[in-house]
């Protein structure tokens, strides 16, 4: 009965988006809006920066999604992910109305919720490998032309057609800055280590500006580059550690939702005990609770192999 009342109460909704002729769509990403931050005043980003307090739980998840997408050059995407969000939290309340479950209204609404932001931030891991990868073959090939030529413009001219993106536009807009804005290479410099976030990356461009003093000291990139090949050697030989967490939190929440079935035909008392008491449903929503905790904190350890200086 309540399941035809929430299915009812949509019908609603959904008749009042057709009479209004208005999008749902457009709609939450109105809302969603709201959630992109207006620009933050003098007062307001110092006051920010003297808050020693550093953002926990789904804050520091909603703003890691942000610095992900910006990074990977999709900011765009964050409303239609936060649409996606909103209608996942609605399926969840949906499936915990219909098991007449109240305790997982909120663990199944906030869970399904998160589950766009963890995808974001588990696929940023692959993004990464690929990057440092990409990384790796364009400082190379840059270094030893400039070993040659000892002219950085002219090392990064001649390979920009083998770089792959998303580093080639890096390389693409330094190049654009110093031949069509300002000519000085250093400042260029300067601006391009902050545009991809890698330590042996940054390395790099301060030895590059220290070069433009010294020419001597180019032999001392060649150094900074092997650290990213021996990122990739310790990361294919690591592999396996860095996602045995979450193979093992796959096999466990297998086991732990084939046990609810299971348990149907080995002893229907238990499973009804489970099902239709308020302590069975309670310790339903406790299990939910400690597979989204034990999801984050999985996503959280599977990262990729990096270098810190």
């Amino acid at each position: 009965m309540t399941l035809l009342k929430i299915i009812a109460f949509l019908g609603i909704i959904a008749g009042s988006f057709v009479l209004l002729e208005l999008s749902p769509f457009e709609f939450l990403e109105t809302i969603a809006g709201k959630f992109k931050g207006k620009k933050k005043s003098m007062k307001a980003m110092i006051t920010e920066a003297n808050n020693k307090k550093k953002p926990k739980g789904i804050k520091l998840l909603i703003m890691e999604t942000k610095e992900i997408l910006k990074i990977t050059g999709k900011t765009e995407k964050f409303s239609s992910l936060c649409v996606i969000s909103f209608f996942l939290f609605v399926m969840g309340i949906i499936i915990a109305v219909s098991m007449n479950n109240f305790f997982l209204v909120p663990v199944l609404g906030i869970g399904f919720a998160l589950i766009p932001f963890w995808y974001i931030k588990f696929t940023a891991n692959f993004f990464k490998k690929q990057l440092n990868a990409e990384l790796e073959t364009a400082l190379s090939v840059i270094t030893t032309s400039y070993m040659r030529s000892e002219s950085i413009l002219t090392a990064v001219d001649e390979n920009i057609t083998y770089i792959n993106p998303p580093v080639s536009d890096v390389f693409k807009s330094f190049l654009t800055q110093t031949k069509l804005i300002n000519s000085n290479i250093k400042l260029a410099l300067e601006s391009l280590k902050v545009k991809i976030d890698n330590d042996v990356f940054r390395e790099w461009i301060d030895a590059v500006i220290a070069c433009q003093e010294d020419k001597n000291l180019k032999n001392t990139l060649t150094p900074i580059v092997s650290k990213l090949s021996d990122m990739r050697i310790v990361g294919a030989e690591l592999d396996y550690l860095l996602y045995e967490p979450m193979k093992e939190f796959i096999t466990m929440t297998i086991l732990l939702i084939g046990n609810i079935p299971l348990m149907y035909f080995l002893n229907k008392e238990w499973y009804q005990t489970l099902m239709f008491t308020s302590f069975g449903k309670a310790i339903l929503a406790i299990c939910t609770t400690v597979i989204f905790v034990s999801l984050a904190a999985v996503i959280k350890l599977t990262k990729p192999v990096e270098y810190r200086r």
